[in-house]
């Protein structure tokens, strides 16, 4: 209430997309603020990865209106890939290719820079992420879990986007893993000034990390607010999500 329009990184009003007969998202509203780290928990097969990929363009929608950083998105946009960056679930680097070759991949498609500069920036970026300049020529099939995500991250971060997206990304990892990389994307949130839309099932993180989390049930976004709100929240599946026996659990270790 009372925020402008420029507090907001993202602004999704109304979205309905659906596959044939169903529709997964009914009518979503979503408000992302600029610089914060929302998180995004939903049932499994619930349109989490939908709604971010719809938001980026990727999934089509039926109806409904979606804004970033003030433009009206389409189902297609120039100039997107300088807008956001995105790391999808398990990294997907491509295969064939050197580290340092997949993180140029975002510069070698959007802008014309000398092969010197292109290194350049690569070996920056790997070092941001807590990688060395000695990975650079490493090939994924090289590399650990934990080193997998962080590549994918340089490469996210590569053309220095004011918003990122991230798709379950502490996913298959061990909790010192996971643990360190929650750190690392709060350390450069707070650095670049980031807007992280986090799709994630992680309750470390949305407890460690995100300033708000929202809740996707039902097609709709059925709670929205910091953590400690969200555990108050009368909502059935939210109750079940965040006070079921295994939350508890977790909730209780890192008490």
């Amino acid at each position: 209430m009372g925020e402008s329009q420029e507090e907001f990184a993202i602004r999704v009003r109304d979205l309905v997309v659906g596959f044939g007969r169903q529709t997964v998202l009914d009518r979503l509203s979503l408000d992302v603020r600029r610089s914060e780290i929302l998180g995004l928990v939903g049932a499994s097969g619930g349109g989490k990865s939908v709604l971010m990929r719809t938001i980026i363009g990727l999934i089509p929608r039926r109806g409904g209106t979606i804004e970033v950083m003030g433009q009206p998105i389409g189902g297609r946009k120039e100039g997107a890939a300088t807008t956001w960056g995105i790391l999808f679930q398990q990294g997907a680097l491509f295969s064939s290719l050197t580290v340092r070759q997949n993180v140029q991949f975002p510069l070698r498609e959007n802008l014309v820079l000398s092969q010197e500069l292109m290194d350049e920036i690569a070996i920056a970026k790997l070092e941001m992420v807590g990688l060395r300049a000695q990975d650079a020529d490493k090939y994924p099939s090289e590399l650990s879990g934990g080193m997998t995500k962080r590549v994918a991250l340089a490469r996210a971060l590569a053309l220095d986007p004011p918003i990122l997206f991230l798709d379950e990304p502490t996913s298959g990892l061990d909790p010192i893993a996971a643990g360190d990389f929650d750190a690392l994307i709060g350390t450069l949130q707070k650095t670049l000034g980031l807007t992280v839309f986090m799709v994630t099932h992680d309750l470390a993180s949305l407890t460690t990390v995100c300033d708000r989390v929202a809740a996707l049930a039902d097609g709709k976004i059925v709670a929205i607010g910091p953590m400690r709100e969200l555990l108050q929240s009368e909502h059935p599946w939210v109750r079940a999500y965040f006070h079921g026996k295994r939350s508890q659990m977790l909730q209780h270790e890192m008490r």
